[in-house]
């Protein structure tokens, strides 16, 4: 008798053998008979799930937990951001807020398919718009080039021998020139075709991920989005020119003309939102009933030193300020990341987060606006007869500075880098923005309609400083415990 091919086996049972399947462990993964349910079921050192066969894989595929080897983590530590089990509720994670994994998955994919459409709709086609304008750079620098070139040969021929010296030399910087700017636009355009590709690559595996059961593998996806919203630089390329003289043998060498140098300007160009992502956006999303508070952030802040601005840098870390002059960068578990002491040492007034990822405060008595970028310190407005209070990064990228004139008017002036494009001193109704009282805390912020929101805590308009994340979660400051909450409000 001839061995059974594979093509010509059926399924059996994996105990005894026996063709015909009626049952499914959907936690083991074996086939399984009737009559042998009950001896799998004896197996007490791991969790089963028998189903009829018609019903495998509709069980969801659990992680096994770390710390119970025996138990499937079913349920989420939205405290610790990891899969846990039943009985990591009454261990470690004991006092913390479990929710189901799967509602907590569900919940994963929806941003997980907004940052894939993002990708896919928005970051994607901005990359590809960027690259196809280097080849309409490098035709203009090579017409350019091709242009002053002939000058220069029509020009040295009339000038004969007594000028190839010089033509060659010119020839020779412009040359330098090109291949610098061309080195320049290479590089980017290099650069643009890898992140390109590895978006391409992010967005076939968010497709993966969005349709896929495997737990593990969606909660260990770490999101490169805010990366890829940090948009290559523009560049801006100032082409060299040849200017011709009329030949003058006196004075030969003052004729040979000259040639400008190139200068490439590197502008930063700001992620936003096109509008179909708009209509995603939280006014869309039902409120749920009572928010939820998801994470009590522990800070060394307190009674001595109050808490008073908090500013999202990321979904997982958060820039703070209180009562010194030092900028605390804090991370969801409350780890101090790092700190960043103000240029003068005095008190930061206020502090903000740009779109690029940089902290930007105004120091009230300095009459300043600065920047931090990585370790450096740069100071972008000074002001003489107005003090810096309030300070937003709009969805544009500009500055909106709340200031104060020693206590008799308020006005919000809004800066591109160092540059006033607009002043705003009174409502639609004629009123002043701000109670015009120096002591006062004055806050301002760019609503997701493009509006300018301002509050005057000395009016008592609102609470304490807070933001939200990308997310829409909610991180609020309080003041005397120096604690900042997250709390969920959106469904």
């Amino acid at each position: 008798m001839y061995p059974r091919t594979w093509a010509q086996d059926v399924l059996r049972c994996r105990l005894c053998e026996t063709p015909g399947l009626s049952m499914y462990c959907d936690i083991c993964h074996i086939h399984l008979c009737k009559a042998c349910v009950g001896e799998h079921l004896s197996d007490q050192s791991k969790e089963h799930k028998v189903l009829p066969f018609e019903q495998r894989g509709s069980t969801p595929n659990y992680p096994k937990c770390p710390k119970h080897s025996t138990k499937q983590c079913e349920l989420h530590c939205e405290q610790c951001d990891i899969p846990i089990c039943a009985l990591c509720i009454s261990g470690e994670h004991l006092g913390h807020k479990p929710v189901n994994i799967v509602k907590h998955i569900e919940s994963k994919k929806e941003l997980l398919q907004r940052e894939m459409q993002e990708l896919e709709k928005s970051i994607s086609p901005k990359y590809q718009q960027i690259a196809s304008n280097i080849p309409v750079q490098k035709a203009a620098l090579n017409k350019n080039s091709q242009k002053l070139t002939s000058a220069m040969d029509k020009h040295g021929e009339a000038l004969h021998r007594e000028i190839d010296i010089r033509i060659h030399k010119l020839k020779s910087d412009l040359n330098e020139m090109d291949t610098k700017h061309l080195a320049v636009l290479n590089k980017q355009e290099d650069e643009i075709t890898r992140t390109i590709s590895e978006i391409t690559q992010t967005i076939t595996e968010l497709k993966k991920l969005v349709d896929s059961n495997d737990v593990s593998r969606v909660s260990a996806y770490k999101s490169r989005i805010a990366e890829f919203r940090r948009l290559p630089p523009k560049l801006t390329v100032s082409l060299p020119s040849f200017t011709p003289q009329k030949i003058n043998k006196e004075q030969l060498y003052q004729q040979f003309g000259s040639l400008s140098a190139s200068s490439i300007k590197t502008e930063e160009q700001v992620y936003t939102m096109d509008s179909p992502g708009a209509e995603s956006s939280p006014p869309d999303r039902p409120l749920i009933d009572v928010p939820r508070i998801i994470t009590e952030i522990n800070t060394e802040y307190g009674v001595s030193n109050r808490l008073v601005s908090v500013s999202c840098l990321s979904d997982e870390e958060l820039w703070t300020r209180g009562g010194d002059n030092k900028m605390r960068l804090y991370n969801l578990k409350g780890k101090l990341v790092k700190s960043v002491h103000t240029k003068s040492g005095n008190n930061p007034w206020d502090i903000a987060v740009t779109r690029s990822g940089d902290l930007v405060y105004t120091d009230g008595r300095d009459r300043t606006v600065n920047i931090v970028k990585n370790t450096q310190i740069q100071t972008v407005i000074r002001l003489e007869g107005w003090g810096p209070r309030g300070v937003c990064s709009t969805s544009s990228g500009d500055l909106l500075v709340v200031m104060n004139s020693n206590g008799k008017q308020s006005k919000v002036v809004c800066y591109s880098g160092s540059t006033e494009k607009q002043s705003i001193q009174y409502d639609d109704k004629g009123q002043p923005l701000y109670s015009s009282l120096d002591y006062n805390t004055q806050y301002i912020s760019e609503n997701r309609n493009l509006d300018i929101c301002v509050s005057d805590n000395y009016a008592g308009a609102v609470p304490w400083d807070l933001c939200v994340d990308t997310r829409d979660n909610l991180f609020v400051a309080e003041c005397w415990t120096g604690k900042v909450k997250k709390i969920q409000y959106y469904m």
